[in-house]
């Protein structure tokens, strides 16, 4: 992989690795954070959009899931759209398009405006991600790829670990409107380091013209319908709703179909291909495992502590914020490790820290509150620049360069989508172990009755001896019971699904493990290509 399709060596001063080449790609991986940073900025403010724009709890869940959709859809098309109206055009026009969207956003007049400009932010962010990925491997020399994609890491697991923080403290001291202008100054200086930094190309009306229309509607179809299938399933009980069934229906049809279409056509949107190749697929179900496990702990961890223990969105943040610091300090330390040891064995290091992680979240007690979470917090940051930066350089160390758009959509793509189902797999186990566990607690009850008489005896005197009258007291008390029977079927839901995601985690392990040395996988794609 010597040359570049954005970056041609035959030109000194866009060369690979050349100062424009860094600029270009630090231009990028700066644009993919803001991507990243918008998915999750806006979870902590919804009460106050909501507030707003007079929308329900339910309502405002599309403000996230709108921007999901278009993003989920967007990623696919980004390897056909930068190849045929050249990188340096489509990163500038989406970027430029991201940035008024989201002025548009701080616009929005009631919901169903909101919803729309998101849409359009998600879709324009959905490109700046894979393009990033993009140009680490193609505008950097191999030995500098390391130190790329640990910064990509960054973007990657740093942006979402951030995000509810900033949204809350930007709401907090000035207005939920300050979500989306954040986005304009580091914009404007994308706009910058992108024109400056890429070289102009000829848009290819061959490549642009040789795409299935038909391909395109049923990766559209049936991307966005999953998405909404596993955004919106659990809070609409899953094929017992009839929109649901239906979404799910047509998400399962058109993704076979866009499947059958892919591997049979000449020109692939994307070329599924890749997956038949051991090492690219192995690295792609990590890549899923690393989604489902990062979004999984992103949403976990805010409820539990808003449910249980009552945080505020800032209060929360300052927990969620040692997913994300740490890792800096370890970011700088991986490019050198990979040149002195095999990244297989960095990679089953680092989903060993994320399960040891979920591990050590899965014996909490009602006391576990944020500050006896940051240990597994920290050990969680520790563990994500390990897993990033060698699964990239694996999955992409042997494809041929014609293959680097197409990787690059599929695994951030397969990112995107482990996080989706992540969040899905643990919104519903989550509900369905609190309902058994809770069930259980009821039942056993009368065997414990002398303990749960003693309990009501002691909280009933004490509400009386403060002033209550007997039957209040009595009253207040069985809800106090009730209560604590549901506080603690709760914690033991969430040791349950903190338990399952570690166990999830630990076949990632497996799988680096299973991917053969570069040696022989170099050997064996040298052949195969």
């Amino acid at each position: 992989m010597s040359a570049s399709i954005a970056l041609p060596q035959t030109d000194v001063d866009y060369g690979v690795g050349s100062r424009r080449a860094w600029i270009a790609v630090m231009g990028g991986l700066i644009g993919a954070f803001m991507a990243i940073l918008d998915i999750q900025i806006t979870n902590a403010s919804m009460k106050e959009i909501q507030g707003s724009l007079g929308a329900t709890l339910e309502e405002g869940s599309w403000i996230s899931t709108a921007y999901l959709v278009a993003e989920m859809i967007a990623i696919p098309l980004s390897g056909w759209l930068s190849t045929g109206l050249s990188v340096r055009r489509y990163l500038l026009w989406s970027t430029t398009a991201f940035i008024l969207s989201s002025l548009l956003c701080s616009m929005a007049w009631d919901l169903n405006s909101l919803i729309a400009f998101r849409a359009l932010q998600g879709f324009f962010g959905g490109a700046l991600i894979p393009l990033a990925f993009r140009l680490i491997v193609e505008c950097l020399p191999f030995e500098k790829r390391a130190m790329g994609m640990a910064l990509f890491g960054v973007t990657a697991t740093f942006a979402p670990s951030i995000g509810p923080t900033l949204g809350g403290w930007l709401t907090e001291h000035f207005s939920w409107h300050f979500l989306f202008y954040i986005n304009v100054p580091p914009g404007l200086l994308v706009l910058w380091m992108l024109a400056y930094g890429l070289q102009k190309g000829p848009i290819d009306w061959g490549k642009l013209g040789k795409v299935s229309w038909v391909g395109i509607a049923t990766m559209a179809l049936g991307l966005g319908c999953l998405e909404v299938v596993l955004e919106e399933g659990n809070r609409k009980d899953w094929l017992g709703s009839d929109v649901i069934r239906d979404l799910a229906i047509i998400a399962a049809i058109n993704l076979v179909l866009f499947v059958y279409l892919q591997l049979r056509s000449r020109n692939p949107l994307v070329n599924l291909r890749l997956l038949a190749h051991r090492d690219f697929a192995l690295s792609s179900l990590s890549y899923f495992l690393l989604g489902l496990g990062l979004f999984g702990a992103i949403y976990l961890i805010p409820l539990y502590l808003s449910q249980i223990h009552n945080y505020s969105a800032l209060e929360i943040g300052k927990v969620i914020m040692w997913m994300g610091f740490p890792q800096l300090l370890v970011l700088p330390l991986v490019p050198k490790l990979t040149q002195k040891l095999d990244p297989r064995y960095l990679a089953a290091w680092g989903f060993l820290l994320f399960a040891l992680s979920y591990y050590l979240n899965a014996h909490m007690t009602a006391q576990y509150a944020g500050e006896q979470m940051i240990l597994a917090q920290i050990v969680r940051a520790l563990g994500q620049p390990f897993v990033l930066v060698p699964i990239g350089m694996i999955a992409t160390m042997h494809l041929r360069q014609e293959d680097t758009p197409s990787a690059s959509t599929l695994l951030n793509l397969i990112r995107n989508l482990g996080g989706a189902c992540g969040i899905a797999l643990v919104a519903t186990m989550l509900d369905n172990r609190f309902r058994q566990h809770l069930a259980y607690l009821k039942e056993s009850l009368p065997a414990v009755s002398q303990q749960a008489h003693t309990f009501l005896q002691q909280q009933a005197s004490s509400l009386f001896a403060a002033g209550a009258d007997p039957m209040a007291a009595d009253s207040m008390a069985r809800k106090m019971l009730s209560d604590t029977l549901v506080r603690e079927a709760y914690m033991q839901a969430y040791n349950d699904v903190f338990f399952a995601i570690g166990g999830l985690l630990l076949v990632a392990v497996v799988a680096v493990l299973l991917i053969r040395p570069s040696s022989q996988a170099g050997n064996s794609g040298a052949a195969g290509h």
